[in-house]
C-alpha cells in the first residue's frame, strides 16, 4: 500500500477522478470512497446509496453523503449496473472514515465494458493526482 503525505492509496486498486477507488472481483467491481476524501470530508453522519436497477452512466452522480462540513456526491466510477451495496453503511456510515478500502466499500458493479476499468488511473499516474489534489486543498 502507497502512503502520500498520510493518505493511503492501495497500488492493487483503481482511481476515478471523483475520489472513488475500484477494486476488480471476477466480472464484478467494487467501489467506495478514498482514503484522502474520506480524510477531507470528515466523519460521515449520512449516506444515500445507489439504486441496484437499471444501468448508470459512467461519472454519473448516483448517491450522497453528508458529513458535519459537507455533502458530497457518489460517482459511478464506469458504466454498468449496480448489482449490490453495502447496507451496513446505513447503520453506520463512519465504516468509511474507519475502514475505506475495507468495511467502508459502498457498492459493486457489473461493467458493461471492462475495458473501462482498465482506463481509471492506477499506479504512478494515481500517485501523481492524489499529489495535486493534496496541494490543491491545502490551506
Amino acid at each position: 500500500m502507497a502512503e502520500i503525505e498520510g493518505y493511503n492509496l492501495p497500488e492493487e486498486l483503481y482511481y476515478h477522478s471523483e475520489h472513488m477507488w475500484v477494486r476488480k472481483e471476477g466480472d464484478l467491481i467494487r467501489v467506495g470512497l478514498n482514503d484522502f476524501s474520506q480524510k477531507l470530508s470528515g466523519e460521515l453522519s449520512f449516506i444515500e446509496l445507489p439504486e441496484t436497477s437499471g444501468e448508470v452512466k459512467a461519472n454519473q452522480v448516483i448517491g450522497s453523503y453528508e458529513t458535519g462540513k459537507w455533502m458530497g456526491k457518489i460517482y459511478a466510477p464506469v458504466a454498468g449496473e449496480v448489482v449490490e451495496i453495502n447496507e451496513e453503511l446505513e447503520d453506520d456510515p463512519t465504516l468509511i472514515n474507519s475502514d475505506p478500502y475495507g468495511a467502508g466499500w459502498m457498492f459493486t458493479m457489473r461493467p458493461s465494458e471492462p475495458s473501462q476499468v482498465d482506463a481509471l488511473m492506477q499506479g504512478d499516474a494515481a500517485v501523481d493526482w492524489i499529489k495535486a489534489e493534496i496541494e490543491k486543498h491545502k490551506k
